[in-house]
């Protein structure tokens, strides 16, 4: 954007306009008395006459030029450099059929929850979308599991990749299951090839590990042993929740079913890891709990700004300087005005 340094020489184009305007006015109609008007035909020529009416615009137009050049214009440009956090976060979520048991209720605009339900999937995404915004500093990665993980997203600082990956998760993309230990194996390992200074693993499940080759104990083991620190959630409500299934006619339809959460083994898992175990029974508590990770993981955001100015007074002083010694000029040859 163009900016002036000194804005106030622009008053100066006050007196000048003024004074231009003074001296074009018109004058007094003279007569000279000839005997001849042979005497007088060369300078009534009308094609110097004519040109000689631009020659003193010349003297104002770069007169203007000047005052601009005294505005001191330049060109500015900002940068910003920001600097990332360090802290790497690997998001775990359970994508098993359970998670599609429908008793968590949507949050609307006004932070009121509607009645209308929605499934325990949906609402951990659009929990850990509204996460995933807030921390612009961070790489994030998502790792989706059911009877076996698998890498949604890598590490990255593009979070519109990231958001991308989560929005496409879904039940029934692996084979249905529940494999804690091995999601958390993976996540470490993801962590632990980056070297960050911080590294952070957030689970989420509505179950108990079921599937996989590896403990949750012993994934907790060499999360410890690599300076991972582990957050578990377990989300949805204790006992029978309604979950959708589909028949032999390709209908779906809601059974109840009973699906509870370990929380001994999550309780083990993050105290291990010095991180914390949460429970969330609906969409509210769910945010509370990723609203509470963001507030104990919080990083300094490091932002410089840089502004480069490019002066633009030579584009308008040679210019302007160049008008005025050209009416000057101009003004000594046989376009010189005969003064009244």
């Amino acid at each position: 954007m163009i900016h002036f340094q000194h804005p106030a020489a622009f008053f100066l184009l006050i007196p000048l306009a003024l004074i231009a305007l003074w001296l074009a006015r018109p004058g007094r109609a003279m007569a000279v008395a000839y005997s001849s008007t042979d005497l007088v035909r060369a300078v009534a020529d009308p094609r110097r006459t004519r040109w000689g009416r631009f020659v003193p615009a010349l003297r104002w137009l770069g007169a203007a030029m000047l005052v601009v050049a005294l505005a001191r214009p330049d060109i500015e440009h900002h940068n910003s450099q920001v600097q990332a956090s360090g802290v790497d976060i690997m998001l775990g979520i359970d994508v098993s059929g359970s998670m599609q048991a429908r008793d968590m209720a949507k949050d609307t605009a006004s932070g009121q929850s509607a009645a209308a339900a929605i499934s325990r999937l949906d609402a951990a995404k659009e929990v850990v979308s509204r996460f995933v915004e807030d921390r612009p500093n961070d790489r994030i990665g998502l790792i989706a599991f059911a009877g076996e993980p698998y890498l949604a997203s890598p590490l990255t600082l593009d979070h519109d990749w990231v958001q991308q990956s989560l929005a496409r998760l879904d039940s029934g993309q692996v084979s249905d299951g529940t494999a804690i230990g091995s999601a958390i194996a993976s996540g470490v390992r993801r962590l632990d090839a980056q070297g960050a200074k911080s590294k952070i693993l957030i689970l989420l499940t509505d179950g108990q590990n079921n599937a996989g080759k590896i403990q949750p104990s012993v994934a907790a083991e060499a999360a410890k042993a690599l300076g991972v620190k582990v957050y578990t959630i377990g989300v949805g409500s204790s006992g029978q929740a309604l979950v959708p299934i589909t028949d032999d006619h390709g209908r779906q339809q809601l059974v109840a079913a009973r699906v509870d959460v370990d929380e001994a083994d999550m309780k083990q898992i993050a105290a291990a890891t010095g991180g914390t175990f949460y429970r969330a029974t609906d969409t509210q508590s769910l945010r509370a709990v990723y609203a509470d990770i963001d507030r104990l993981e919080k990083t300094t955001r490091t932002i410089k700004g840089f502004t480069q100015h490019d002066e633009q007074f030579a584009w308008f002083a040679m210019p302007g300087l160049f008008l005025v010694l050209t009416e000057l000029g101009l003004s000594a040859t046989r376009f010189r005005r005969v003064p009244c």
